[in-house]
């Protein structure tokens, strides 16, 4: 078991708390969250926070960004986020909402509808954070520093997919969260697994882009069709 350095105490920190606190009541001090400046405000803040986190990795503990699951995007990572993808959207996604359906719990409704009420533009850019930035700070560095306390990498996979999921509470409810742990724990899985965090963004990514941009534009297509 390794003791932590007070740098990457500090990083995950920035990467558990800071996005909590976006999400939290007392985020509204900001200004109405309904607002593009603070939408677009929330998403330029946790680029600053993955900008720490980075910087935290290469100047302070001088290590290389492939300690947190970084690749360049091959052939390979591109194709398994892709996989990975498939797998969320048409297997994990039927299965959470049958589940959510059983519990009698609401699903992605309402954080859609909020996410729908975006410019485009920024809905776009706040996929691409998710997809980013929530890679790095809920799963590839947090998960690989504390298996390196830990010695256990099963364990530090669960607490992240843990923290993920309830970080999303306020926005999604509980329906959505527990959904969140169920995708979380098999894309963590492939994580600890091939240690890819770029196949994990992109997987992340088209998912969201698929969930929030893409099947709600042709829904409303469909309608205005009919």
């Amino acid at each position: 078991m390794k003791t932590p350095g007070w740098a990457t105490l500090v990083g995950i920190a920035i990467g558990f708390l800071g996005p909590l606190l976006l999400a939290s009541p007392a985020s509204r001090v900001l200004g109405d969250p309904a607002r593009v400046r603070t939408m677009l405000f929330y998403q330029l803040a946790m680029w600053a926070f993955l900008a720490a986190v980075l910087w935290i990795v290469l100047a302070v503990e001088r290590r290389p960004l492939a300690s947190i699951g970084l690749r360049p995007p091959g052939v390979r990572s591109i194709a398994s986020g892709l996989a990975l993808a498939a797998v969320i959207m048409w297997v994990l996604t039927p299965l959470n909402v049958w589940l959510l359906g059983k519990l009698g719990l609401a699903g992605f409704e309402e954080g859609i509808a909020t996410a729908g009420r975006m410019p485009p533009w920024l809905l776009a850019f706040a996929v691409l954070t998710a997809g980013v930035v929530e890679e790095v700070l809920y799963r590839g560095y947090p998960l690989e520093r504390i298996a390196e306390w830990t010695g256990s990498a099963v364990l530090a996979g669960a607490i992240t997919v843990i923290v993920f999921a309830l970080v999303h509470w306020p926005t999604w409810g509980a329906g959505p969260v527990l959904t969140f742990v169920i995708s979380g724990a098999f894309v963590t899985g492939y994580y600890v697994w091939q240690r890819d965090l770029t196949a994990t963004i992109v997987a992340h990514v088209v998912t969201d882009a698929m969930g929030l941009i893409v099947v709600p534009w042709l829904s409303r297509s469909g309608s205005g069709s009919g």
